[in-house]
């Protein structure tokens, strides 16, 4: 199970969940930002495989091949999803590592169950001061930008993005259905500050210091309120510190899950 991942699908919280497994070991579960899948985050899955983990990665519901929840959820249904595949596949004491929204569950997640530590990549969590209107651009325009990189390489995908650049950004906000929208809505407006305090996981925070979607002055908000974190900041790297500096993220990610805490 160290190479390909495998890929499984099941039904959960009223919901059909996709996700991944790869590696062996303690486990891991690694959880994507809003917009994206399962294989934006994969090479983090993949790096945490090869340092001797069991590593889940989710498609969270109304992403990638998983279904959209039948409902409005919030965070706390996105983190009982997480708690329920956690006891489908018999998993205890996990590793989280959740990018952007992902984070909010982990930091959701980690505040009531047993987990060995987490690693917040460009994480959210703390309420965001600008309109929701921002965010949907931002979001949708920062999700297509990587879609792109990933497909097409960084120098065809450049002229792509700032033809995309030219239109008014609004065509993948109207092409989310209704309820993400709405779904988005209410996430994006959930302030976790009150749970960081009572995180008891050794946690570490990974950060572009050019991130503009959620800004280094958040990373450091957890660092202040988590009681057990410590930041890495990575000089020049935006949203997806993980792919703009794999170098330095590797470095830091791999160090961290190695260390004897």
């Amino acid at each position: 199970m160290s190479g390909e991942a495998e890929e499984r699908f099941a039904t959960l919280c009223g919901t059909t969940l996709r996700y991944t497994v790869q590696g062996e070991g303690n486990p891991m579960i690694v959880m994507h930002g809003w917009g994206c899948t399962a294989e934006t985050v994969a090479m983090v899955s993949r790096m945490a495989a090869t340092s001797g983990r069991r590593v889940y990665t989710v498609d969270f519901p109304g992403f990638g091949k998983s279904a959209e929840p039948a409902e409005v959820w919030g965070v706390e249904e996105y983190t009982r999803l997480i708690e329920a595949l956690a006891a489908h596949e018999h998993i205890k004491n996990p590793v989280l590592a959740g990018h952007s929204f992902g984070g909010r569950v982990g930091i959701v997640y980690a505040s009531r169950n047993k987990v060995d530590r987490m690693i917040l990549i460009d994480a959210a969590g703390i309420k965001p001061r600008r309109p929701l209107s921002y965010y949907l651009k931002v979001y949708s325009f920062k999700a297509s930008k990587l879609a792109l990189r990933l497909i097409y390489g960084r120098e065809r995908s450049m002229k792509m993005i700032e033809e995309k650049r030219r239109r008014a950004g609004s065509a993948d906000y109207a092409a989310a259905s209704a309820k993400m929208r709405m779904i988005l809505s209410k996430v994006v407006n959930e302030d976790l500050k009150h749970l960081m305090p009572i995180v008891k996981a050794p946690t570490l925070l990974i950060w572009g210091t050019a991130d503009t979607a959620t800004p280094i002055s958040d990373a450091k908000i957890m660092e202040r309120l988590i009681p057990d974190a410590g930041l890495v900041a990575i000089e020049g790297a935006g949203h997806y510190s993980f792919l703009d500096s794999p170098g330095i993220f590797g470095a830091a990610f791999n160090n961290f899950l190695k260390a004897q805490l």
